[in-house]
């Protein structure tokens, strides 16, 4: 797969060409944007039998915006948390719409920041939009909303003396709980190991979370930690050693399965062999009571893709997907490797070999979590397609 990659982007094999004057190619679009479908349908999309490997382009350009007018009606059997961010308003929309999908929706909001010589505050409280929340937790049933909270702004100092001091810590978590308790939510999402762990030794890391899930759960609130997987070419950030230690305190593990491949190397978001690694690598078959805590991982699910060009390319969304996706002739092809959709293409500024998710790859990934007696963390809600939430 990696190979064959290569070739295609040296060499432009097989590549699909847009070309303004192709008057066939027009009159397909304006025949696609007429039967373009949205909004809710009285199938969802097994009963569309839309989960194809290999799907049409017209496909995918039809029916993405259609979803089931049964939005309550569930499909994955587990913890599914939801990542929304001010910078994508679309996922605000979809936390409601398929509020009853969710078990946990994580705003990103807030931050841990210094403030004077000897304090610290939560930034981030103008983004906090209250009523938006209330209308979550009514579409959902016990939906509950944990923000995730990163440590910004902290210089080499500044985490010397949070690390150091027990009464800094003690501050911390008291502001936490005072804003959980002022805007009615159930806890944190709380991203600090990737950004401390090659820093510091693990006993002081540990110190950091369990104290803060121990104060949050006095108060009765929960917090899920964002871990980073294992790769083979990197040193183990988080292991079954450090997940042994934090299972009794720590509610979930939003596991960050995605971004496996990289400008410098190309290739899939997130192949379904590396993310069993993962999963395997925290909790194996033969550790005690494996089941139980195997149910506290959350398996990271990416609804963005990545467009490689010569030039590097970047990440891509929904809208630009789609937009990629009109001047393709041929079916989205599949890598079985990998276990994820891909496909070639030529514009007018350029090549694009472009990897994203589909209904078959989600469908692949969400049976995986079920066999594995994993839940699902979202990254994030509104890049995906529509019809994607169907699935869950």
């Amino acid at each position: 797969m990696k190979l064959f990659f290569i070739v295609v982007l040296s060499f432009g094999l097989c590549l699909a060409t847009i070309s303004p004057g192709d008057g066939d190619k027009n009159k397909n679009q304006q025949k696609v944007l007429k039967a373009k479908k949205k909004g809710p349908q009285e199938e969802n999309v097994f009963e569309r039998k839309l989960i194809e490997e290999e799907p049409s382009p017209q496909s995918i350009l039809v029916e993405n915006g259609a979803y089931s007018k049964n939005t309550g009606q569930r499909h994955f059997n587990g913890t599914v948390l939801g990542y929304v961010t001010p910078w994508n308003n679309h996922g605000y929309d979809v936390a409601k719409i398929f509020g009853k999908k969710f078990s946990h929706i994580s705003p990103v909001w807030l931050q841990i920041v210094p403030h004077g010589e000897n304090n610290y505050k939560i930034a981030g409280v103008h983004d906090i939009d209250s009523g938006w929340a209330k209308d979550v937790k009514k579409a959902g049933i016990n939906t509950k909303i944990l923000p995730r909270v990163l440590f910004d702004k902290f210089n080499e100092k500044d985490f010397s003396k949070m690390l150091t001091f027990d009464k800094d810590r003690r501050v911390i978590n008291e502001l936490l709980v005072k804003t959980c308790q002022e805007h009615r939510f159930e806890g944190i999402v709380l991203e600090v190991w990737s950004t401390l762990a090659a820093r510091v030794d693990d006993d002081i890391l540990y110190k950091l979370v369990i104290d803060m899930a121990n104060h949050l759960k006095s108060h009765y609130l929960d917090l899920v930690l964002v871990v980073p997987p294992y790769r083979e070419d990197m040193h183990e950030l988080f292991s079954l050693k450090n997940f042994e230690k934090l299972f009794p305190y720590v509610t979930s593990f939003s596991l960050m399965t995605y971004d496996f491949s990289t400008l410098q190397r190309p290739g899939a978001n997130a192949p379904l062999h590396w993310i069993k690694t993962a999963i395997e690598r925290i909790v194996p078959e033969k550790a005690s009571d494996f089941e139980d805590k195997r149910r506290k991982i959350l398996m990271g699910l990416n609804m963005y893709g990545m467009d490689y060009t010569p030039d590097g390319g970047g990440p891509i969304i929904g809208h630009q997907f789609l937009s990629l996706l009109k001047g393709l002739k041929k079916r989205i092809l599949y890598d079985e490797h990998d276990e994820e959709n891909f496909f070639e293409i030529k514009t007018e500024t350029g090549r694009h070999i472009v990897f994203y998710p589909t209904l078959f790859s989600i469908h692949k990934r969400l049976e995986l979590a079920q066999e594995m007696k994993v839940g699902i963390s979202i990254w994030e809600l509104g890049q995906g397609l529509d019809y994607f939430y169907d699935l869950f």
